[in-house]
């Protein structure tokens, strides 16, 4: 074998060994983009809760302030607790479609 035919041969192992080495990076990078993707879903996940309870108080706030000729029933307590646990649950559910597209 002469000198320019082992040199072909070294630069194709040369090249096939890059190739390897790049669809390694590249199955680490992609990796790395999905957990990012993951992380930003669960910090959109927290900020619209947080939203949600800073708005439930911010409201509720605003009807403690006006004076109350007397006191509320427990049937309308309950109504309110259920109504902010109802908006808390819609925003820490695990919705269906999120997953189908991880």
């Amino acid at each position: 074998m002469n000198s320019l035919a082992s040199r072909k041969q070294l630069l194709i192992a040369e090249s096939e060994l890059n190739r390897a080495q790049l669809v390694q990076e590249w199955q680490v990078m992609r990796a790395e983009v999905h957990l990012f993707a993951n992380q930003a879903r669960t910090i959109g996940t927290f900020a619209s809760a947080a939203a949600t309870l800073v708005a439930g108080l911010a409201s509720g706030r605003r009807k403690a302030a006006v004076p109350l000729t007397r006191k509320p029933s427990w049937t309308q307590t309950i109504v309110k607790v259920a109504g902010l646990a109802s908006s808390f649950w819609s925003a820490f559910r695990n919705r269906p479609e999120e997953k189908s597209r991880s």
